[in-house]
């Protein structure tokens, strides 16, 4: 027994179960619902891939009182949560944390969300809900160093789903504690390179994380959970490093939620500083002249360098796909992966001539920047170099404020402007309402909805 993950767990356990969203100030809940606007805009984007039709439909998952976002129709909870997690992730623009390491929102929101929908829960314990998810994810994020190699997608994560499910299921102080910890007991192992190679396995993680989320708090609401600060042996003696510490710091004083990043491009975080430095070079460039680029990065991002792709996946994991695709047409929208742009014979030239490096004085400003550095070198010997301190987005560095998101999305879901207003209302409006489960299955939109002519 790891006593003092125990302990941690048992502490966030008590602030988990006694959370009210009375209590949390007005500016975290006007972030919750940034949150949720990007979570649910991003979902209904995923579920527009064929990709996501087709895994829907093989999954033929029965009528029931969770909406599938942005699909059409409603589903079990379970389905619901495994594959809108899914689609949520599938292009690579869920909100982010840099202090979590990953993605705290994705990996419970989905699981959250479903639960509240077929509980039809009211709007103050959803709202507490999903800021018990966040916050627990995120701090378990901070608490835990993954072995190199690691992807986060549905590891540490996975104690923030449970812990999430079991304040909506009114679970007391003990029973959330050994929530918490049996979710921290079914992380995923999963390897960068499935992301970088392009297999779909690393979008199911995030299935995996909102589905284990609901089986730990279901276990606890049974009585058969226990805490025995499993994080310590899962998360730290078999995954990589686990400081129990991490876990309370600024509990209920400090929220991560307030801290995170919204994305603009379609593709991994660590490759957006680099696009956000060569976007303003762009007018200044001819790409016909480019003889070489150069990106220093951080070494958390030093591993995304391969100048070849076969998949949508494999692309967004590319910084040589990201810079060139920013260079050539101003953006890397979710359209910039799809199977016609792959194959652009002008993409893959140029982004053959982009060289990935890491950078030593970049990577010590981690992690309060993630930055990149871009030095474009064209025939005639000379150069242009832009270093990008954080992502555009991040609430530390030119953040997205919701007119932005409502912005993007609108772009990005071209004819279903009505359902990113009805999303909007619907995030705005949630930690007050009475109960979810209507406004919510109502995010299920109708996949044929046009807006009127």
């Amino acid at each position: 027994m790891n006593k003092e993950a125990k302990k941690a767990a048992e502490r966030l356990g008590e602030w988990a179960a006694g959370l009210d969203a009375a209590d949390v100030p007005r500016p975290v809940l006007d972030r919750l619902s940034l949150v949720l606007l990007d979570t649910f805009g991003v979902t209904a984007l995923g579920a527009a891939l064929d990709e996501q039709a087709a895994l829907r439909s093989a999954w033929n998952a029965p009528d029931g009182p969770a909406p599938l976002i942005g699909a059409g129709r409603t589903a079990t909870a379970d389905a619901a949560a495994w594959l809108n997690a899914m689609a949520l992730v599938s292009l690579e623009l869920d909100e982010g944390n840099k202090y979590a390491k990953g993605h705290p929102a994705a990996h419970g929101f989905p699981a959250v969300l479903a639960l509240a929908s077929e509980r039809d829960a009211t709007g103050p314990d959803t709202a507490a809900a999903l800021l018990v998810a966040y916050e627990v994810a995120s701090r378990f994020g901070r608490a835990t160093a993954l072995r190199p190699g690691a992807h986060p997608h549905g590891s540490w994560g996975v104690a923030g789903a449970a812990a999430g499910c079991a304040r909506l299921l009114g679970l007391g102080p003990e029973a959330t504690a050994a929530a918490i910890d049996t979710g921290a007991g079914l992380p995923v192992a999963g390897h960068f390179s499935s992301a970088t190679d392009g297999n779909p396995v690393r979008d199911a993680w995030m299935g995996a994380s909102n589905m284990s989320g609901l089986v730990a708090a279901r276990m606890a609401a049974a009585g058969i959970a226990r805490c025995t600060g499993t994080a310590g042996g899962s998360l730290g003696d078999l995954l990589g490093a686990f400081e129990p510490a991490g876990l309370t710091g600024g509990l209920g004083e400090r929220w991560d939620i307030t801290r995170g990043y919204f994305k603009r491009h379609a593709s991994c975080s660590f490759t957006h500083p680099a696009a956000d430095a060569v976007l303003p070079l762009r007018a200044d460039v001819d790409p016909s002249r480019i003889t070489r680029i150069l990106v220093e990065t951080h070494a958390l991002g030093s591993g995304l360098g391969s100048p070849e792709w076969d998949n949508r996946l494999s692309a967004m994991f590319s910084t040589p796909f990201v810079v060139a695709t920013a260079l050539l047409d101003g953006e890397v929208g979710p359209g910039a992966s799809g199977a016609a742009r792959l194959g652009d014979p002008g993409l893959r030239a140029l982004a053959r001539r982009v060289r990935l490096a890491a950078a030593d004085d970049l990577t010590a400003r981690l992690p309060a920047e993630r930055a990149a550095r871009v030095t474009i070198e064209l025939d005639d010997g000379t150069s242009l170099t832009r270093e990008q301190p954080n992502p555009v987005g991040d609430a530390d560095h030119e953040p997205l404020t919701g007119p932005d998101v409502v912005r993007m999305l609108k772009a990005w879901l071209p004819g279903r402007a009505a359902l990113v207003d009805r999303a909007a209302a619907v995030a705005r409006d949630l930690p007050a309402l009475p109960r979810v489960g209507g406004a919510l299955r109502g995010l299920a939109g109708d996949t044929a909805e046009k807006e009127p002519s």
